[in-house]
């Protein structure tokens, strides 16, 4: 039976009076992987969301398979739901398959060869056995325990209700649900949000695997890379989305080149449309040289004024027609991209001992145990570690935001640190990005270092409140504002968690430069690769000691 694809046609979207999706269009067939990447606010989470039927466009149309499965933000089930019934509902699809398998088997056995209702029935027992071959029915149980293990859910009891777990293990075991259901289509949004290295492994590995069609939209540029046969790219283009073939670093080697070209055409049509309006606006005045006809020409001067009269005037037309058509079909301006541009992350302090910050047997019972740490004047430090491990733990220790039960911690006198934590959330939603800068910085402060002269948000966008910003677009405010006053202790907690890939390079290349102390929390395998500092893998398990590890040559 073959997988059924995923068609979308001249989608549009409006969303609080912004149209976020312009006809857009999309064919994904069964076996390919689709990432969907682009700038915060572009219009990823809308797609999804109008594919997998929870939105209904403005406009167009959407053909998808019945077995489509979409990674919510939070699960369709009550609190009080146990695992054990969410697994139980994943599950429900191979069991029906198999029970209808047993029904039509029996019915076989008694309906006679020769019998007319043989061949229907027959026909029926094949279409559903394709189907339990490509869901891998028979094998479900088992895969159900091989997924929640391998999303380190494995350990937790099915008795628990999701009201009691963390946000992080909701989110997984949502998608341990889809993976032990095998949909003919996924769709996925941000799915590497809160997996560790090894779950984010075990994910790569099943989605390569599933036979039908996947679209994700995901920061994570090492799962891109890892899991993606072709990436559509929702950023302003020229003649709108590209498709790029291929994973990340494809699209990459791509994307610089196709800007170019945008832009060379621009400037080239600019050129031609101003010429063109030259000669339709000004060669009609100059038809013929202002002088008086010698004796000479005389005779065949009529003659000759004609020919040139009619030549210009033949321009003219012609330079007045193409000049209609190129302003009909001329291609946009390039928009300007956002590039991260707020210079120093972190202030300049003072070298030298004593360290900014030391600790010595921290102790926060259940969530970190901790030998010794210390952050010198101009540390760059990477904390790495499974879920659990106590990186977001140790970054609220450093920024005086959680009391210590055991050990000390000693800083310097009037040290300055920022925290940008995992959960945005402003107090007031419905105050404007603009007043929300102004009133957290104050309006000194605010004129003097503009918000959009960091590159993290649109001049568009400063207007808008802060509740209807996207979550990416939430966090680059949140980052501006410690970055628009540098503190000298700059604590990042997943810093590339919801922000466009393209962010995500600029602000790792900032973060490697510049004065300051700056400590990062990070799941990602990308900012790992490229991280030149020093690192401190924290270990699951708080009954043993957590102790830094030497600075990585």
């Amino acid at each position: 039976m073959p997988q059924p694809a995923l068609l979308a046609h001249d989608l549009v979207r409006d969303l609080g009076g912004r149209r976020v999706l312009d006809g857009v269009s999309l064919t994904a067939s069964p076996g390919h992987r689709i990432g969907l990447i682009g700038e915060n606010g572009v219009g990823k989470s809308t797609l999804l969301r109008v594919l997998a039927g929870v939105d209904e466009p403005d406009a167009g149309s959407v053909t998808r398979p019945a077995d489509l499965g979409f990674l919510h933000q939070e699960m369709p089930f009550e609190a009080g739901t146990t695992i054990a019934a969410v697994l139980d509902e994943a599950l429900r699809e191979a069991r029906e398959d198999l029970a209808e398998l047993d029904r039509l088997g029996g019915e076989l056995a008694r309906v006679p060869e020769d019998d007319p209702g043989h061949q229907d029935v027959l026909d029926a027992y094949g279409r559903r056995l394709e189907q339990a071959q490509d869901r891998e029915s028979w094998d479900a149980d088992r895969r159900a325990a091989l997924v929640l293990d391998g999303l380190g859910l494995g350990a937790v009891g099915h008795d628990r209700t999701l009201g009691s777990l963390s946000g992080g293990q909701r989110g997984r075991l949502a998608l341990a649900a889809l993976l032990v259901r095998r949909p003919s289509a996924l769709l996925l949004d941000e799915p590497t949000n809160h997996l560790d290295d090894g779950a984010a492994a075990f994910l790569e590995e099943q989605v390569r695997s599933l036979p039908g069609t996947v679209v994700l939209a995901s920061h994570d540029r090492a799962f891109l890379d890892a899991v993606c046969t072709d990436l559509i790219d929702l950023d302003p283009a020229v003649d709108g989305p590209v498709r790029h073939g291929g994973n990340y670093s494809a699209y990459l080697s791509q994307k610089h080149a196709e800007r170019e070209r945008w832009e060379r055409r621009y400037a080239e049509e600019q050129q031609e449309l101003e010429e063109l309006r030259t000669s339709a606006g000004v060669t009609a005045h100059r038809v013929a040289p202002d002088r008086g006809r010698t004796d000479n020409e005389k005779m065949g001067y009529g003659h000759r004024a004609g020919r040139v009269q009619n030549s210009i005037s033949r321009r003219v037309r012609d330079a007045t027609r193409r000049l209609e058509e190129l302003e009909r079909v001329q291609v946009a301006e390039p928009p300007r991209p956002l590039r991260f541009a707020a210079g120093d992350l972190a202030a300049r302090a003072e070298e030298g001992p004593p360290p900014l910050i030391a600790l010595r047997g921290v102790r926060v019972p259940g969530r970190l145990a901790l030998d010794g740490l210390e952050v010198a004047a101009t540390d760059r430090l990477l904390l790495t570690g499974g879920n659990g491990a106590g990186k977001s733990t140790l970054l609220a220790v450093l920024a005086g935001q959680l009391t210590i039960t055991g050990g000390e911690v000693r800083r310097r006198r009037r040290l300055s640190v920022g925290l940008l934590t995992q959960d945005t959330v402003f107090e007031r939603p419905e105050r404007t990005v603009r007043d929300t800068y102004e009133a957290a910085l104050g309006a000194t402060r605010a004129e003097k270092v503009p918000l959009v002269s960091l590159g993290l948000l649109h001049e568009a966008d400063l207007d808008r409140p802060v509740g209807r910003l996207s979550v990416g677009q939430r966090r680059r405010l949140a980052l501006a504002l410690l970055v628009a006053r540098p503190p000298q202790l700059l604590l990042l907690d997943e810093p590339t968690n919801h922000l466009s890939p393209r962010l995500c390079d600029e602000l790792e290349d900032a973060l490697a430069t510049g004065p300051g102390a700056i400590v990062v929390a990070s799941h990602d395998r990308w900012l790992r690769r490229r991280w030149s500092g020093r690192e401190i893998r924290l270990a699951p398990g708080h009954d043993r000691e957590q102790e830094a590890a030497p600075a990585r040559p």
